[in-house]
């Protein structure tokens, strides 16, 4: 039932000809009673609403569109910091040859795995799975994430197969990837270990001519701008920030083959002797350039972290010893330099001994009379102090320092050590005399080598070289007629009677002085412990190889004369090199008599026309070696 007053309202407004909803607006605004100021302020009230949340829809429009479209370099670079990324492009570090283009050291691909902590960390149910496929232990990959925590990068495991990561990337596990890089790999191993040294894990080089030349063969990193999804993979490369630059190449004087023959010959006479270890260097004579440089015991060059520390030491380099012997030469070079005795000159070396002041000095036997070459053909230690003692001490401690004695040799390599020479303002009354035969004094056998290849090279002293091409300095320290003189000295240690017949070669004229020197110990005084040298150099007429060999610590049950056991090695070692290098024999006649001998014997000559008539020749044998002559005396120090 309708209300009474509604009805009539109704029928008043029908009256009036309004309808209801022109009568409510004529009512409202006209203000009628409180309950139009009620409705009017509930209209204001909603007006004034709708006003401020359009403003406020516009100025949120209004903030995003400046945001986004005219100030939105902010965001932009907030969103990048998240998704962009410079990642460095590697680069393959410079191949070193030898001097003939063979590789010696090379950079091959290799994938490093990587992954985001902070990915890792919130899916620990996959860590087992990847420890396994690392193969790592789990609590140890949990360790090494939750350290870096915080970080996002970490090395899961470094210079793996590429095969290998590629089947960690496929378990698909978030926060995991890879990135290439470059490993190191020494196709001679161990034979050239010392000279080239290795490179670390992120490949700097660390030891040897890696080290060296490490600015030379490193390269420099490009790097380039990707993006990367929610689980490190890239996938967009944006732009290239830097090309990358490939190391350079490095060409080595050093042959590989003659590398080879003396790292084997040292090693077999290591065995032979029993000795603690050894080094052998050959030097071109002309040039200085280093051919080979060997030492026992050494290292795998790919398995750095299996070697003793101390078998990375390049001993030719670094490690100092007493000369012994092989300071003879300088020291008949040095008098005869100052006009004070020629190779002629007699020297008595009876009874075999001699005092100075409270100390004696002995040779091996009773020379007698000799001249100044028999003085070096028996490695006289009382001759050589003789002819030391004509001489003023100031002139011969400068004439043995230009051969390079007791300064670097400056050749390059890493830690070279310049041996000691005191000044002779130091000396004691016995010094100078020990000196002439190689005690009192130090140096490396590189300085040797360089010595010896200075009297073969004419008196010219050459700074040693590793480098192709690389010409070192050059400096006279000794007259050229002197020098030959000298050379064809030491020609007569390899010869009958000589103290390194096991030295001399086939065909070739060699000349050379052995070494037998007592090794210091630490109560101050000298062992009963050898090093034995032999210092070489061939084809005297016209000299192409300076050789020098040390071999420490041989067992005296098996002989320790430096003839005994360094000569062989030389021999051994330039009979290979000769050949290789196609060097013309300089003493025909003694290989044409040796074949005579080893296809017709001693059987008269008619026989051997015979013999030549009736069969066919048989195959060239080598001749028997020739007896071997005791080798140096050392020195003995009684009071």
């Amino acid at each position: 039932m309708k209300n009474p007053g509604e009805t009539r309202r109704n029928a008043n407004a029908r009256r009036d000809g309004l309808d209801p909803l022109r009568r409510l607006r004529a009512l409202l605004g006209a203000g009628e009673g409180p309950r139009g100021r009620a409705r009017s302020d509930l209209r204001m009230r909603l007006l004034g609403l709708g006003a401020v949340m359009g403003l406020c829809s516009f100025a949120l429009v209004a903030r995003a569109f400046y945001i986004q479209v005219v100030d939105n370099e902010f965001y932009v670079a907030q969103g990048q910091a998240r998704s962009l990324r410079e990642i460095p492009i590697p680069t393959s570090r410079g191949m070193i040859t030898d001097r003939n283009g063979e590789p010696l050291a090379v950079s091959t691909p290799v994938e490093s795995v990587w992954g985001n902590p902070q990915e890792l960390l919130k899916a620990p149910d996959r860590l087992p799975q990847l420890a396994e496929a690392l193969g790592v232990p789990l609590d140890v990959l949990q360790r090494k994430l939750g350290q870096k925590a915080g970080k996002e990068f970490v090395y899961l495991k470094r210079r793996i197969n590429p095969d290998e990561a590629r089947r960690i990337i496929a378990l698909g596990i978030p926060g995991v990837a890879s990135q290439r890089e470059y490993r190191r790999f020494y196709p001679q191993g161990e034979a050239l270990a010392h000279v080239l040294g290795f490179t670390n894990i992120d490949d700097e080089g660390q030891e040897g001519l890696e080290l060296a030349f490490d600015e030379w063969l490193r390269g420099k990193p490009g790097a380039k701008r990707v993006l990367r999804d929610g689980r490190g993979r890239i996938i967009e490369s944006v732009d290239l920030v830097r090309p990358a630059e490939a190391g350079r190449d490095l060409t080595l004087t050093i042959d590989r083959r003659i590398q080879f023959l003396a790292h084997r010959e040292l090693r077999n006479a290591l065995l032979r002797t029993g000795a603690s270890s050894g080094s052998a260097v050959v030097l071109d004579v002309g040039t200085g350039e280093v051919l080979a440089m060997s030492n026992l015991p050494t290292f795998n060059p790919n398995a750095v972290g299996t070697a003793d520390r101390d078998a990375h030491r390049n001993r030719a380099v670094t490690d100092v010893l007493e000369p012994g012997s092989t300071m003879k030469p300088i020291t008949v070079a040095a008098a005869l330099s100052a006009g004070l005795v020629k190779p002629n000159t007699p020297i008595d070396l009876s009874p075999g001994w001699m005092k100075l002041g409270k100390y004696t000095i002995r040779d091996h036997n009773n020379y007698g009379l000799q001249t100044v070459t028999g003085v070096i053909t028996k490695s006289s230690n009382i001759g050589a102090a003789k002819i030391a003692a004509r001489m003023d001490d100031r002139y011969f401690y400068d004439f043995v320092r230009k051969f390079g004695y007791g300064s670097k040799p400056g050749s390059g390599f890493p830690g070279e050590s310049s041996g000691v020479l005191a000044d002779p303002k130091n000396w004691n009354g016995l010094q100078k005399a020990t000196i002439s035969y190689g005690y009192g004094l130090s140096a490396t056998p590189l300085q040797i080598a360089m010595a010896y290849a200075a009297i073969a090279n004419g008196g010219t002293l050459t700074t040693p070289t590793f480098v192709k091409g690389e010409r070192g300095q050059t400096r006279q320290v000794l007259e050229p007629a002197i020098a030959h003189e000298v050379v064809k000295m030491m020609q007569t240690v390899t010869e009958k009677g000589g103290t390194a017949t096991q030295g001399a070669i086939l065909g070739y004229h060699v000349a050379g002085k052995t070494g037998t020197a007592r090794k210091f110990n630490a109560s101050g005084g000298y062992s009963r412990r050898y090093l034995s040298f032999f210092a070489g150099v061939v084809p005297v007429d016209n000299p192409r190889f300076a050789m020098v060999v040390v071999v420490d610590d041989p067992d005296p049950a098996k002989g320790y004369y430096g003839g005994l056991v360094s000569a062989p090695v030389f021999k051994a070692v330039m009979e290979g090199s000769l050949r290789l290098m196609d060097v013309p024999p300089d003493d025909i006649e003694t290989w044409m008599a040796a074949q005579d001998k080893a296809l017709h014997g001693d059987r008269p000559a008619a026989m051997q026309i015979a013999a030549t008539t009736s069969a066919a020749p048989a195959a060239p044998l080598q001749p028997a070696p020739l007896p071997i002559d005791a080798d140096d005396g050392v020195m003995a120090v009684t009071p």
